[in-house]
């Protein structure tokens, strides 16, 4: 562990370019324009790498809630966005993934800036996969269509009926911190592609990359209004946008706690709802796999973005002939996870997000410790002149009681347990209010086979973790969410059917 504690962690100097977007003046972007709120409440910026304030946006009030739903009212209602050609719609969406590659060297160093990622993970998989994520549903916007149906309980030929999918509407988005840029674009490529109308709000944490997509989407030639971006509060300008009466589609990712919430008050409206939210994905690691190739694959999927992740693989069910390999295993990759700046190159992982973050990550750490739990690896925080640092963390000898393992840490700590079988061990994968990914490691391919039809998740992979394709639905069971996002299922949750049935 030496090497984790004699790393500089100081942060490297900003481009001319980050610089620049960090000194503008905070503003909103509403209905095509970049506009002054109606108050001077504004947010600071915060380097998670090193704590200090970099800049500052605007802490959106309720007049401008209002007023980027009005933007994205008028425009759904004045069919600016959906009465297009598909074809039209669909070149705009592309034109908009142009000018993110075009920008995406900036993209990645305001994200490592803002949420403390590396800039090179945020290279290498937040900004490509925002491009996908814009891309893949462009292509649905000329290809979404209803059906011809044939009444079941009428004489054949007496009527003519079909299906049409139309819009939802004004769609309300609130993005995470964790992937700020990435699921913006996951938010507004569906909703865009079926032809609605949006206002997003990313986390007030991490909002410099949605304003920097506002510079795009504006360049891009959107009709005013069809996409709003405004920062702000969750508890004030989050809450104001899910209750608002012109908003017909509510989709948020975040905690399992705030997503209860919304759900509630959409029901007053009956709002459609799509809900991401809390994980405590299970990892089992049967015992013919070869130990040294699967010990960093499993590290990956829980040490991966600093654990800040809703499938991260944070309960690990190793078979007790294997288990202490790979611990032992995982333990060796503590070198390569050490955290560091997110401007250095050698990065692999960086801070936590905040320092209300790194409380809750050690607080847990430090129930786990008084509750029993013993620590393999790291359990601590690395020395530092500022910053929200957490080694990598392996905790073992827990149960199903402790905190750590009933309950989304979302930072760097996988807790460690034994299994015998595949029926204890599903039964004990199952074993959490959450459903939304788990992994499998195995050479068996009957055994991945019949674990996946066991456990209780939107996502099971095998012999990987957290892999994630825009063709590919995902969501979660229980209460890890409501719907699924990305595939053709992403795109149904943005639109109504219709059926229309004409007598002849």
């Amino acid at each position: 562990m030496n090497e984790v504690t004699t790393i500089d962690r100081t942060q490297r100097s900003y481009s001319k370019a980050a610089q620049a977007f960090l000194d503008r003046k905070p503003q909103l972007f509403i209905n095509g324009e970049w506009i002054d709120s109606s108050h001077d409440a504004v947010i600071d910026v915060e380097d998670p790498s090193s704590g200090k304030i970099v800049g500052h946006v605007v802490d959106a009030s309720d007049r401008d809630v209002d007023r980027a739903v009005a933007a994205a009212r008028a425009a759904f209602d004045d069919n600016r966005w959906y009465g297009l050609p598909p074809i039209e719609r669909e070149r705009t969406m592309h034109r908009l993934a142009d000018l993110l590659e075009r920008e995406a060297d900036l993209l990645a160093e305001l994200e490592a800036i803002d949420n403390g990622k590396p800039k090179g993970m945020a290279g290498a998989v937040d900004v490509p996969g925002a491009v996908s994520q814009i891309r893949f549903m462009a292509g649905w916007a000329s290809k979404s269509g209803g059906q011809t149906l044939a009444p079941y309980t009428m004489p054949t030929g007496s009527v003519f009926s079909y299906t049409v999918k139309e819009p939802v509407g004004v769609c309300v988005q609130i993005v995470p911190w964790n992937f700020p840029l990435l699921m913006a674009c996951l938010k507004i490529a569906p909703a865009l592609a079926a032809g609605c109308c949006t206002v997003l709000k990313p986390a007030e944490q991490t909002s410099l990359t949605a304003l920097k997509l506002a510079d795009l989407v504006q360049e891009a030639g959107f009709p005013a209004g069809v996409v709003n971006i405004i920062t702000g509060n969750g508890h004030t300008a989050g809450d104001r946008m899910v209750k608002h009466p012109d908003v017909d589609k509510i989709a948020f990712t975040g905690s399992t706690e705030i997503g209860k919430v919304i759900n509630k008050n959409a029901t007053d409206t009956m709002k459609r709802v799509t809900l991401e939210l809390g994980g405590k994905s299970p990892v089992v690691v049967m015992p013919d796999v070869d130990v040294e190739a699967t010990a960093p694959g499993v590290a990956g999927g829980i040490f991966f973005n600093a654990g800040q992740v809703c499938v991260a693989g944070s309960r690990l069910f190793a078979h007790k002939s294997i288990f202490d390999d790979v611990l032992e295993g995982m333990s060796q990759t503590a070198g390569f996870w050490a955290p560091r700046a997110s401007l250095d190159p050698d990065a692999h992982m960086g801070p936590l997000v905040s320092e209300e973050q790194y409380n809750r990550v050690m607080g847990y750490i430090d129930a786990g410790k008084r509750d029993g739990a013993s620590v393999v690896m790291g359990g601590d925080s690395p020395a530092s002149d500022g910053g929200y640092y957490v080694n990598p963390t392996i905790l073992a000898d827990v149960n199903p009681q402790m905190s750590v393992v009933r309950e989304e840490i979302f930072g760097p700590v996988v807790v460690a347990q034994r299994f015998d079988d595949l029926d204890e061990v599903a039964k004990m994968a199952n074993d959490t209010c959450y459903g939304l990914g788990a992994g499998v490691w195995t050479r068996d391919v009957s055994a991945l086979h019949r674990l996946a039809s066991k456990i209780k998740s939107g996502t099971v992979w095998g012999n990987c973790h957290g892999v994630i394709d825009t063709a590919l639905p995902f969501g979660g069971y229980k209460e890890s969410g409501i719907g699924r996002e990305q595939g053709i299922q992403g795109l149904d949750a943005y639109q109504e059917t219709k059926t229309v049935i004409v007598q002849l």
